[in-house]
């Protein structure tokens, strides 16, 4: 029974000990950096005029240079030639004996020669280490579609300010 209380102390004193160090590790010392002057302050009390909205890009800029990337020979229509060039592109390098006809063997060209490659007992299958070989190097990933200011170098502008 003493067992009990003497866990129930120790607990207890634990509780309280922990409280204390969290109480006490905050310094109030520490501030937080002052606030940047507001541009838009700035602005007014030069005299400036602010615009009513933020200017944005409109869906039609993007979906001209979708069209621009097409129209090739830029006389503001995409002909069915200048529309499917990019598809003729991508058959022409799959079609390698170059009869216009896309035989298995030739679509599945890249993933063959991978195989063949990985499986040095030419037995026709690859065991686990083999098979290990045919993973796409860590550099081929896609790169992040944002690129954001590292946090040092906006540390750095923070405390040259």
């Amino acid at each position: 029974m003493w067992r009990y209380f003497v866990g129930a102390g120790a607990a207890l004193l634990l509780g309280l000990a922990g409280m204390f160090l969290f109480r006490g590790s905050a310094s109030p010392g520490v501030r937080l950096p002052s606030a940047p002057a507001a541009r838009a302050e700035a602005m007014v009390g030069a005299g400036a005029q602010l615009p009513d909205a933020a200017p944005s890009a409109t869906a039609r800029s993007r979906e001209q240079k979708r069209f621009d990337r097409y129209d090739k020979d830029r006389d503001d229509a995409v002909t069915r030639e200048e529309y499917l060039a990019s598809r003729r592109k991508a058959f022409a390098k799959l079609d390698v004996n170059g009869d216009g006809k896309l035989a298995f063997e030739e679509w599945a060209l890249k993933t063959t020669t991978k195989f063949a490659g990985a499986d040095k007992d030419k037995s026709g299958s690859l065991t686990r280490t083999e098979f290990a070989t045919t993973a796409p190097p860590p550099g081929k990933r896609a790169a992040p579609r944002c690129v954001c200011a590292a946090p040092a170098a906006a540390a750095k502008e923070d405390d040259e300010s």
